[in-house]
């Protein structure tokens, strides 16, 4: 398809670097720059970055800009083969940790077969075993959702907070269901060893009140479960929600004691009671320490507090947050902590916030959209607030890459990350190409600094406002959408490119879809989410 020509001098926003020409822009220090319809028209920072929006860049969305005569800052860009070597990296601890958990249920297998033979002499046996089987692989797979959920630094920088919690929540209805079954098992079990009825076996094993302790904890296990539900979980405010997942450590350390005093296959002495007891002591003892010791002494030592709130738009705020030697933290831009602000209406509640700029030894920056009661009140928080926090959480930053190449996608606050990422991005100019989606003007967080960012940068920066198109496809503007601009046309290149997309859940989804038809591998794509 020909590209429009326009009267003043341009070039493509993909200069072929490796080129002799490509070389030359590089050290003319060609600055491509796209933007439109700023929520800030009439400031001189958006008159000074006023460009080109994707519904003027001609036909299919590609588009030509004008040069800007900026140096660009020195960088040096890490090569392509030091990325995949520590993407290969990543992948391989990966797949160690899967190997670990596989491990852990398979001992747990063993447990069981190790004891088993001298329990098979009746139906009766027969079923009771399978029922202490099903308990104790369901009870390993509780501990690995524990281990899981410890924010443990080799799992946070080999898989992510996010994809830990998924699996964390993918493991939460097999270990309910084994769970139920152990019990069901049981009574069913020893009811057929003592000629008795299951109601009868089971009123006589309430009475143990190791084993009432136990079907305690089984009820909060369930409630746990039932209200990760998204059908649920959509009906329950947060608080409510992480309240009860809290209370599910209680439930499971109140059904250990009934484990080691039913039956002989946790003996005292026996090398399977060791082994146990070591996988309890090492997931709670992990929650502990890496969940409220390292935050604790992180936050006494750090000493942050509220600096200013700034607004950067109606119902959105920047908190500016001081401390000392925050460097130590190293923190990258697109991760997130969890910050508690001790004021009198928020210190109950931890914030999970992405940082919205590079952090700095002094200061680091949140950006806040109120969604909720809690977000609503942090816009009151006065200088001074004390800050506690726990992080850096995530692999969305650029330790994460494995392509020279970037494409980026950011919609609505979703652009906070993407801010920070950016930052500390090293890139060579015309390497990365971003795109700003928001309903409307009020809706463009943050997009002067991202703009600035691009034409310091050499970055190309394509904008897309308004309304979203028909369809449930539909991620741009109804604009974009009807003159056939996708993925493949904002980001050519994206086969050879990491796609870092933050936004709304089903916007992302939209872009992660059209994304996969342009040719982007799984491993290719990076995405924050916002929703618990």
């Amino acid at each position: 398809m020909p590209r429009p020509r326009f009267t003043r001098r341009t070039f493509t926003l993909r200069p072929a670097l490796g080129t002799d020409k490509g070389a030359r822009l590089a050290r003319r220090a060609a600055q491509p720059l796209v933007s439109s319809r700023l929520c800030h028209r009439n400031s001189q920072a958006a008159r000074a970055v006023m460009g080109r929006s994707l519904a003027e860049a001609g036909p299919g969305g590609r588009m030509e800009t004008s040069t800007l005569q900026r140096p660009v800052p020195a960088r040096r860009p890490v090569s392509e083969w030091r990325l995949q070597i520590g993407h290969r990296r990543r992948l391989a601890r990966a797949d160690l940790l899967g190997v670990a958990a596989w491990v852990s249920a398979g001992m747990a297998i063993a447990l069981w077969l190790a004891a088993a033979p001298v329990r098979l002499a009746s139906p009766g046996d027969v079923i009771t075993a399978a029922g202490i089987a099903a308990g104790m692989i369901g009870t390993d797979l509780i501990l690995v959702m524990i281990v899981l959920a410890a924010r443990i630094p080799v799992i946070e920088r080999t898989i992510g907070h996010d994809a830990a919690m998924t699996v964390h929540g993918s493991l939460g209805k097999p270990a309910l269901y084994l769970l139920l079954a152990h019990a069901g098992l049981l009574v069913v079990g020893y009811a057929a060893t003592d000629g008795s009825s299951w109601l009868a076996e089971t009123i006589s094993l309430l009475t143990v009140s190791d084993v009432l302790l136990a079907t305690l904890g089984l009820l909060g296990i369930a409630a746990v479960v039932i209200t990760s539900i998204v059908a649920v979980r959509a009906l329950l405010p947060y608080e409510a929600w992480y309240l009860i997942h809290l209370g599910s450590y209680v439930a499971v350390w109140i059904a250990l004691p009934h484990q080691l005093s039913m039956g002989g296959m946790l003996a005292q002495g026996s090398w399977q009671r060791v082994y146990w007891l070591a996988l309890y002591v090492g997931g709670f003892g992990a929650i502990v320490w890496f969940r409220f010791a390292v935050p604790l002494v992180r936050s006494i030592r750090h000493r942050v507090v509220v600096e200013r709130v700034q607004q950067v738009a109606p119902g959105v705020v920047s908190l500016w947050l001081r401390g000392r030697n925050l460097n130590e933290l190293q923190a990258r831009g697109g991760q997130f902590f969890i910050w508690r602000f001790w004021s009198g209406s928020t210190w109950w509640h931890g914030h999970p916030l992405s940082l919205s700029a590079a952090p700095t030894p002094t200061h680091a920056r949140v950006t806040v959209r109120a969604l909720g009661h809690g977000s609503r009140r942090l816009a009151s928080l006065r200088r001074g607030t004390r800050v506690s926090f726990a992080g850096p959480y995530g692999i969305f930053s650029d330790q994460a890459r494995s392509r020279s190449r970037i494409a980026v996608a950011a919609s609505g606050i979703g652009v906070t990350p993407i801010r920070a990422f950016l930052e500390n991005l090293d890139a060579a100019p015309g390497a990365v190409t971003i795109l700003l989606r928001a309903r409307s003007e009020r809706e463009t967080y943050l997009w002067d600094e991202i703009l600035a960012w691009a034409r310091d940068t050499g970055a190309a920066c394509y904008t897309s406002v308004g309304r979203r198109g028909a369809g449930s496809a539909a991620w741009l503007s109804a604009t974009d959408e009807a003159r056939g601009v996708s993925a493949a046309t904002i980001w050519p290149d994206l086969a050879a490119s990491d796609l870092y997309v933050c936004g709304p859940a089903g916007w992302a989804d939209c872009v992660e879809a059209d994304a996969r038809r342009a040719g982007l591998h799984p491993e290719q794509l990076h995405r924050e989410r916002f929703d618990w």
